[in-house]
């Protein structure tokens, strides 16, 4: 009787210990998840990291029901939390007292009475689409022109059925120009079936082009189609209120859909959970690859694949391509390995987040393994890959076990699959509010991102510069340099003046002459300085880049 009695008490011991521990633990996820409150150190680096977020739309406004009651990890401290390094590695450029100024002049009007509609078939991957649609937001003005919602591309590599409405806010894209263009979201019906010439504007083209040969065609035709829209306006010697017209149209009026606004916004967040964070975007893709003849590193099979998909896609021009030539001269992506060493050398420690900003990865796992060994918090829209667990038993390492480290889950991504531009808009929200980004290859997005956080006087970009660092990156692989000080010291000074502060637009190259002078210059959305930011008072020595809405 009495061992049976000493069992029953040590059964209700345990029970009662079970609970306690139950109550305890779903007691400290609480706390964790809903209030972090972090720790003096972190507070004061957290401090000196420049956010404004509140001035973004996408940062602005809440989650969706669905969305914000996803649980999540709370932070953990990734990266050292020194004023050395916050100097090195995280502090914003300097804004030398440039901000945003993108207000008409004194002259500006209201729109003129239309002269006819202009439809726009946009071509290319979201970025050069997003280009190409605020150009002829400024075209329309320039030619009097009523403009209909442009037409996203549907036929190019990525075969995307997305709709203007899909990827961007179509009501607020429509009443925020409406004192500089009439927009209509569909030619009127008595005009569908009426004869409209269609036409390939010519690239770079300046007023005269659009004021005394497009703007004539009025004469003839109620409906002009422009062919494509990349390219088709000339980065500079354009009247300032075009100039201006265009950022409005680009930082302003084109926003995302709010459902992509939303989804971004949390992305945000949950990498803002890990502290400041590098937002990579690793141009490592099939399409990238094919298109560029670039094959360093890869196998045979590899680059064979992509020539059969280079000669294959009939809207790439150039067939033949020397790959080595391609990467001495600078004209390739980093690969991952490179990607690792170069923010290795800058000086990022191994648990630095990095948010990868990229579609599919050519060659997945095999080609992101020694990366992914310098660097285990690889982060995207997918996932994140897998954070080692830690020595002692501690209930938020287990719940972070339980979510399967993933950073959005496949039900949340699921309305954006299939559609590479709306996947390509998340990456586009996370690596604005980036801390620091860094493109791999200085491509459309790579120039958008640049241009949109230099407009708002956002952190860091740091633009690698590919020639000099494959130099030094084959002098590694020969032997005759080792990793350490020495191309950590290269490497750094290399990119002092490459960090994205604000800079007058560089020009054409000198000695081109014909397309090839327009091409050399900088483009537009990439820095639209002096046309959208103005220096509005005298330089403080320690002025910290900030926004002004």
């Amino acid at each position: 009787m009495q061992k049976r009695k000493c069992v029953s008490v040590v059964q209700l011991r345990k029970l009662l210990t079970a609970a306690i521990c139950s109550i305890a633990f779903m007691a400290l996820v609480s706390v964790h998840v809903q209030h972090v409150v972090p720790s003096s150190n972190d507070q004061k680096f957290n401090d000196k990291i420049t956010t404004t977020r509140d001035l973004q739309r996408w940062t602005r406004e809440l989650a969706p029901p669905h969305l914000s009651k996803v649980l999540f990890p709370p932070p953990k401290s990734n990266v050292s939390r020194g004023v050395s390094d916050y100097e090195k590695l995280w502090k914003p450029p300097s804004n030398r007292g440039y901000l945003p100024c993108t207000k008409p002049t004194p002259n500006y009007t209201a729109p003129a009475e239309s002269r006819g509609y202009l439809l726009v078939h946009t071509n290319g991957g979201l970025n050069q689409m997003r280009a190409g649609i605020c150009d002829m937001v400024a075209v329309a003005r320039i030619i009097n022109a009523t403009l209909v919602v442009p037409e996203l591309d549907k036929r190019s590599f990525w075969q995307d059925t997305s709709n203007f409405s899909d990827v961007f806010d179509e009501e607020h894209f429509i009443r925020s120009l409406a004192n500089d263009v009439k927009i209509i979201k569909k030619l009127p019906q008595e005009l569908v079936n009426e004869t409209r010439i269609v036409k390939y504007f010519i690239s770079w083209s300046g007023m005269d082009y659009y004021e005394n040969e497009i703007a004539t065609l009025w004469e003839e035709y109620q409906v002009i189609r422009a062919a494509k829209s990349d390219s088709r306006l000339a980065n500079n010697n354009l009247p300032a209120d075009i100039q201006k017209l265009r950022c409005r149209a680009c930082y302003e009026a084109l926003r995302f859909s709010p459902r992509i606004e939303q989804m971004g916004k949390l992305l945000v967040e949950r990498m803002r959970l890990f502290g400041p964070y590098v937002a990579l975007h690793l141009r490592y893709e099939k399409d990238m690859l094919a298109f560029s003849g670039c094959t360093h590193d890869l196998s045979q099979d590899e680059a064979e694949e992509l020539r059969i998909i280079r000669e294959n896609t009939s809207y790439w021009k150039i067939k033949e391509i020397d790959p080595v030539e391609q990467r001495l001269k600078g004209f390739c992506p980093l690969t991952p390995k490179e990607v690792g060493i170069f923010l290795t050398a800058l000086g990022y420690p191994s648990k630095t987040p990095i948010y990868i900003a990229s579609g599919g990865i050519y060659g997945g796992e095999s080609h992101m393994a020694e990366l992914r060994s310098r660097y285990p918090l690889l982060m995207s829209k997918f996932f994140f890959f897998k954070i080692k667990e830690t020595m002692s038993w501690d209930p938020i390492a287990d719940l972070r076990l339980t979510l399967k480290e993933k950073l959005a889950s496949i039900e949340e991504l699921e309305p954006f699959s299939n559609h590479a531009s709306q996947m390509a808009a998340l990456d586009y929200i996370v690596s604005i509010e980036s801390d620091v980004f860094i493109p791999s290859y200085y491509g459309n997005m790579a120039k958008a991102v640049e241009g949109h956080r230099r407009f708002l006087g956002r952190g860091r970009s740091i633009l690698p510069d590919r020639k000099a660092l494959v130099r030094l990156f084959d002098k590694l692989a020969q032997g005759t340099m080792t990793e350490g000080k020495s191309l950590s010291n290269k490497i750094i000074d290399l990119h002092r003046r490459r960090l994205g502060s604000p800079r007058k637009r560089k020009g054409p190259i000198s000695g081109t002459k014909g397309m090839d002078r327009f091409r050399s210059e900088e483009a537009f959305y990439s820095n639209s300085l002096p046309d959208c930011l103005c220096r509005t008072g005298p330089l403080h020595p320690n002025t910290a880049s900030h926004v002004v809405r």
